[in-house]
C-alpha cells in the first residue's frame, strides 16, 4: 500500500537518462513488482472485498484490476524504456517546473497517508503480540515507536531494512497461506458474501479499491522500469507481476475472511493460535515500506523545495503519518484507496500521451531542457478530470462502472482534445 518503486533507484540518474550500460533483465523487475502485492494492506483489501462480494466476485475483481494495472504499467514502462527518464523528469516535462511541484506535493501527501495506514498495521500487530504475552498493550505507543523506527532508518539509511525485507516478504506470503489453510481447515470453505460486510460495495468499487492500492506504483514505475533493457522485456515483466500476484494475494486473504468473518490478519494469527513470532514477522515489512514511503516523499519534496534539508521532510512525514494512524485512518481504508485511484491515474495518462505525441522522436535529454513554469493544459486537465469524477456520483453517470477507469479515460480523452485544439501533434492512426 502506497509503495513507490523509487526507494533507492531514483537516487541514481534522477536528473538525466539512464546510460545503456546500466540496464538489466526484465524478470528482475517483475519479481520486485510482484512483491508489492504481499502485505497487510493487501490482505485487508482482499478480506473486505470478499466479505462484501463473496469469493468468486472478489477474485474476479482482483483479476480485472490486475489486468488494468498491468496495462497501465506497460504504458509507463515502455515510455521509461524509450526515454530512460525518471518519473520526476517525465512529470516535469509534461506539467512544467511549477506544475510538477504541485504533483510532487500531492504524491508526498499520499505517501504520508500510506505511512499512517502502515503505522496502524504495525501498532495492531504489536498490540496483539503484547496481549497474548500478557504485556501492556498500547496501540498508540506501538504506532509511535514504529514511526520513530521507520523515520530513524530513513534518516540513517534504509539499506539494512530493505535487505531484511528481501527475506521477510516471501515469509510473509507463507504466513498468509498458512493463515488461509488453517482457517479453512477449522471453519470450512465459505464462498458466499457476509450478510453484514464491514464495507458494503459493488463490483466496480472493489475493482477500484484494488487499483488504488497500487496506483502510485504504476505512476512511479519509470523509476524502476527505465533500467529494463528492451521494450519487450518491460511488457513481459509487467505481465508476470500484477496479473499473477494480485489475484493470488486476494484469494489468500478472502478464504480466511469468509471462513471467520475477520479482516485483520494479526487477529487471525492470534485466534488461530499461530504464535507471537509470526506477529513480529508481520510488522517487519511494514517498517521497510514506511521507510520507503518517507524516503520517496522526501525525494519529491526535496526536488520541490531544494533549500530544505531532507531530514525535515522525513520527520514531518512521520509526524503527519502518525497523527493519521492515531486518528483512525485505517477505518477509512477502502474510501482512501478509491480516492487514490481517482487522483493518481490521470497523471500517468498525461505524461504517457505526451511521450507518444509532443515528445515522440525527440532526444530525451533535450526534451527536459528549457521547460515552462506551468503547462496549463496538463494541469487543467488533471484538476478538471478529478473534479468531474468527484462531483458527479457514479450512480448517476459512469462510463465503465469502475471509477478509476472512468477517471483515466476522461483525462486521456480530454487531454487529447486539448492538444488537438492547440494544434499539437496526435498519435498516428
Amino acid at each position: 500500500m502506497g509503495r513507490s518503486v523509487t526507494a533507492e533507484s531514483s537516487d541514481q540518474y534522477s536528473h538525466s537518462p539512464v546510460p545503456a550500460g546500466e540496464t538489466m533483465a526484465g524478470w528482475r523487475v517483475a519479481l520486485i513488482v510482484a512483491s508489492f502485492s504481499i502485505g497487510q494492506p493487501d490482505f485487508l483489501n482482499g478480506a473486505q472485498n470478499a466479505l462484501a462480494l463473496g469469493l468468486g466476485s472478489a477474485v474476479g475483481a482482483a483479476f480485472l484490476a490486475a489486468l488494468i494495472l498491468c496495462a497501465g504499467c506497460c504504458f509507463t514502462a515502455v515510455v521509461s524504456v524509450r526515454t530512460r527518464l525518471s518519473t520526476y523528469l517525465l512529470v516535469r516535462r509534461s506539467f512544467g517546473v511549477q506544475g510538477a511541484a504541485l504533483i510532487n506535493i500531492v504524491l508526498a501527501l499520499i505517501q504520508y497517508c500510506a505511512f499512517g495506514i502502515n503505522a496502524a498495521f504495525i501498532g495492531e500487530a504489536m498490540a496483539e503480540a503484547a496481549k497474548i504475552n500478557h504485556l501492556p498493550e498500547s496501540f498508540a505507543a506501538f504506532v509511535i515507536a514504529g514511526s520513530l523506527l521507520a523515520a530513524g532508518s530513513t534518516i540513517v539509511g534504509i539499506r539494512a531494512l530493505e535487505r531484511l525485507a528481501l527475506v521477510v516478504v516471501p515469509l510473509l506470503g507463507v504466513i498468509f497461506v498458512a493463515v488461509a489453510f488453517v482457517a479453512v481447515q477449522r471453519h470450512g470453505l465459505v464462498l458466499a458474501p457476509s450478510p453484514t460486510p464491514p464495507v458494503p460495495m459493488r463490483f466496480g468499487i472493489a475493482v477500484t479499491s484494488v487499483i488504488g492500492a497500487y496506483m502510485v506504483a504504476v505512476v512511479t514505475m519509470p523509476d524502476l522500469s527505465r533500467y529494463i533493457r528492451t521494450e519487450r522485456g518491460s511488457i513481459v515483466s509487467m505481465a508476470l507481476s500484477f496479473p499473477i500476484a494480485t489475484p493470488l494475494m486476494m484469494t489468500t486473504a478472502a478464504l480466511p475472511a469468509l471462513a471467520t468473518g475477520e479482516t485483520s490478519v494479526a487477529k487471525l494469527i492470534v485466534s488461530l493460535g499461530l504464535g507471537t513470532p509470526l506477529l513480529f514477522l508481520l510488522a517487519t515489512p511494514m517498517l521497510t515500506v514506511n521507510a520507503a514511503n518517507l524516503y520517496s516523499a522526501g525525494l519529491a519534496l526535496g526536488a520541490t523545495f531544494p533549500k530544505v534539508r531532507g531530514w525535515v521532510f522525513t520527520l514531518l512525514g512521520a509526524v503527519i503519518g502518525t497523527a493519521f494512524a492515531l486518528m483512525g485512518i485505517i477505518d477509512h481504508f477502502i474510501p482512501f484507496l478509491v480516492f487514490l485511484s481517482l487522483i493518481v491515474p490521470p497523471i500517468a495518462a498525461i505524461y504517457v500521451i505526451d511521450a507518444f505525441t509532443l515528445f515522440r522522436g525527440t532526444d530525451p535529454q533535450a526534451s527536459i531542457r528549457r521547460l515552462p513554469p506551468v503547462r496549463w493544459e496538463a494541469v487543467g486537465v488533471w484538476v478538471g478530470s478529478l473534479a468531474a469524477v468527484l462531483l458527479v456520483p457514479s450512480e448517476r453517470f459512469t462510463l465503465t462502472t469502475i471509477p478509476a477507469l472512468d477517471a483515466t479515460i476522461l483525462a486521456a480523452v480530454a487531454y487529447l482534445a486539448v492538444l488537438k485544439l492547440r494544434g499539437r501533434p496526435l498519435p498516428a492512426a
